[in-house]
């Protein structure tokens, strides 16, 4: 008797699922990979490897799909022409997607983001103007100057060495000189930390913290680390000499509760993006000889003309406009993650009608490999971009790593940030060895 019960119970338990997510279907719905276990779905096909899956999924099943995976119905776009809907429908709303996810990974309640996310935003977009940029820029080259220096002037290593110094650069750049790790020790264990919070933070927006101890740990260990950051600004606020940091001008709009919760967020998005990409720009020029000379002979002149100058301004990078290209470039290749928008009308795309709930996913990776907006999808060529208007943030067509619409990547404005990075870099380089290059120029 007792495994008929159980098997009546297993029974029971996989048709409500099948009637629970069936319940949501229309009938001109797209084409649906659910998978055979309830709940789950196709989680597991999906997880191996998503970029394969989304790939496969759209030669099998065309443009626009639906994949049922860990209790979520996330339904792919994948034309162009269906971007504009997908950035700017009012059937689909930001918030509302990224909101569980925001709860996940930084322990910010469901009521303080919807409250405070507008006017956060807000902020974070009016100090990432152009003009409060280039004000960025010289105490960010500052930074970089003294963490260069430890490294020495001779020798090789691994690019991620290099990579490494911008960490307490940047941590001082938007929480203050007081909050940068300022030893060895404090900063490999604060990479260690956050190398292990940004590799599962995907699994993490996803699923509860018992699944992943270990990252939930991290996550721990950093809100702590950023309450203690978030007392320190606030006691410094008038003593530093280089004006409020981003998370002071965040204070005015949090309270002291979630501060450190936002604060991780913002860190989180300025050391696992900007970062991460000015590493595969420099591997990029580095691995294409004839780009790597090209960018040595701009930055070697910037020296040569003022050769005591030890910053790199945003006027400086002006006249580089092919440093532009290969930043933009390499973000064009290695865009992370996905987009997403939560359906909360039925929204028609196609032929299709995608129901309210679902997650409307746009992937950069497979949008920025379309050969009819970029000929040679794979192949690095910054010279594409000399027909986009930077300057204006205009992109290329089919370029959507910023995402689209009124909630665009605030960081989008401190992309010269990104440039300022590898200038830099290619600078010190460039002083070191100045006279190897002068038979170049």
């Amino acid at each position: 008797m007792e495994w008929i019960t159980l098997i009546l119970t297993v029974c029971i338990v996989i048709i409500s699922f099948r009637l629970l997510f069936g319940k949501r279907s229309h009938p001109n719905a797209p084409p649906c990979i659910r998978g055979w276990i309830p709940w789950f779905g196709a989680a597991f096909e999906f997880g191996k490897a998503p970029l394969h899956f989304i790939q496969q999924a759209r030669a099998k099943y065309g443009p626009v799909f639906t994949v049922v995976a860990a209790g979520k119905r996330l339904t792919f776009v994948t034309l162009n022409e269906d971007f504009r809907a997908f950035f700017t429908s009012k059937d689909v709303d930001f918030e509302q997607a990224v909101q569980e996810a925001v709860h996940n990974t930084a322990s910010i309640s469901k009521d303080c983001f919807y409250k405070t996310h507008p006017t956060c935003a807000t902020v974070i977009k009016g100090r990432l103007t152009p003009g409060n940029t280039a004000m960025l820029s010289v105490h960010l080259c500052e930074e970089f100057n003294d963490h260069l220096e430890n490294l020495g002037s001779e020798g090789s290593g691994q690019l991620n060495e290099i990579i490494n110094v911008m960490y307490p650069a940047v941590m001082s750049n938007l929480l203050g000189r007081c909050n940068s790790p300022n030893n060895a020790l404090t900063r490999q264990e604060f990479l260690e930390k956050f190398t292990t919070y940004d590799e599962g933070f995907e699994y993490g927006s996803q699923l509860p913290d018992m699944f992943l101890k270990q990252w939930a740990n991290s996550k721990q260990w950093l809100l702590s680390l950023l309450r203690n950051m978030a007392i320190r600004s606030q006691e410094t606020l008038y003593n530093e000499n280089d004006g409020k940091t981003l998370l002071q001008h965040l204070a005015t709009a949090i309270s002291d509760k979630y501060l450190p919760n936002y604060g991780l967020l913002l860190l989180w998005a300025s050391l696992a993006n900007a970062i991460p990409i000015t590493f595969w720009a420099i591997a990029f020029i580095l691995a294409n000889p004839e780009l790597w000379i090209v960018n040595i002979v701009l930055v070697c002149l910037l020296c040569i003309q003022d050769k005591e100058k030890t910053k790199v301004t945003l006027d400086d990078l002006q006249h580089m406009p092919y440093v532009k290209w290969c930043i933009m470039e390499a973000i064009r290749l290695r865009a992370p993650g996905a987009i997403t928008r939560k359906v909360v009308r039925p929204l028609k795309l196609q032929n299709y009608v995608i129901p309210p709930g679902d997650l409307l996913m746009l992937s950069p990776y497979w949008a920025h490999r379309n050969p009819k907006y970029f000929p040679d999808p794979e192949d690095f060529k910054p010279e594409r971009w000399e027909k986009a208007d930077l300057e204006k943030n205009v992109h290329l067509e089919g370029f959507v790593a910023f995402g689209g619409g009124k909630n665009q990547c605030p960081g989008r404005m401190s992309v010269p940030l990104g440039y300022l990075h590898q200038d830099w870099h290619k600078k010190v380089h460039c002083c070191y060895h100045q006279e190897l290059y002068q038979g170049v120029i």
